[in-house]
């Protein structure tokens, strides 16, 4: 393996690491990531660090500070308002195109990863059920089928990642993620896109309530439900 192939791998493991620090709640909005600091902490040298920083900053998740840090980004309601209305927009459009166009394969694996969001939903592993309510989200866009669709998703994949992780109510989404997952089930396009849109609206609910429950430190009451199966 040659040291430029080498490197691209190191890159690659500080982003992946950072990502999902960032997008766990590890690293909060504000915290400062400091090359030297990173190149200890991960065993390699600044230069990967360095492009790891880059690509997140990329990906929206950071800000990059010339000479001096990276900061991890704090997203305003502005960025929020405009995610939510590409949302819109691009959501219905992947799950009705998923719905008409899954295969067996794809379909086994969306059930599997939406299983997994269950079941930590009602363990409640919030890690576990945000990291596979994004998985959910990313299995249907390639169900769908649509490179270009693909590519416009990956823009935002990350920021789509920390918007889906901004509730508290786990198992709420996960019951919406089964209404999605019938419906494409079920080959019905028209459900899954009116289901998406209405799915966008709750997660921007979901998020407010999150939002204000950390603002005033209050913990939200999740009422008991009764579970939401997946029909065969």
């Amino acid at each position: 393996m040659s040291a430029a192939e080498d490197r691209g791998l190191e890159s690659t493991r500080v982003a992946t690491c950072l990502r999902d620090a960032i997008l766990d709640g590890a690293r909060q909005p504000g915290s400062r990531l400091i090359e030297r600091d990173l190149a200890s902490e991960f065993g390699v040298s600044r230069v990967p660090v360095r492009d790891a920083l880059k690509l997140l900053e990329a990906e929206g998740l950071i800000e990059l500070r010339p000479r001096t840090w990276a900061v991890v980004r704090e997203f305003t309601p502005a960025d929020l308002a405009d995610l939510d209305e590409v949302r819109q927009v691009l959501e219905p459009m992947a799950f009705r195109l998923a719905a008409e166009r899954h295969r067996r394969d794809g379909l086994e694996r969306l059930r599997a990863v939406l299983e997994n969001e269950q079941e930590s939903a009602r363990s409640a592993n919030s890690i576990g059920s945000r990291r596979a309510a994004a998985d959910f989200h990313e299995i249907v866009v390639e169900l769908a089928d649509n490179r270009l669709l693909r590519e416009l998703m990956n823009t935002i994949r990350s920021r789509l990642r920390w918007a889906l992780a901004q509730h508290d109510d786990l198992q709420h989404i996960a019951e919406e993620h089964v209404a999605l997952y019938e419906a494409i089930r079920d080959r019905d396009g028209e459900r899954a896109s009116a289901l998406a849109h209405t799915h966008v609206d709750s997660s921007r609910v979901q998020r407010a309530a999150h939002a204000e429950a950390l603002r005033t430190g209050a913990v939200p009451i999740v009422p008991a439900r009764e579970g939401a199966g997946i029909g065969r």
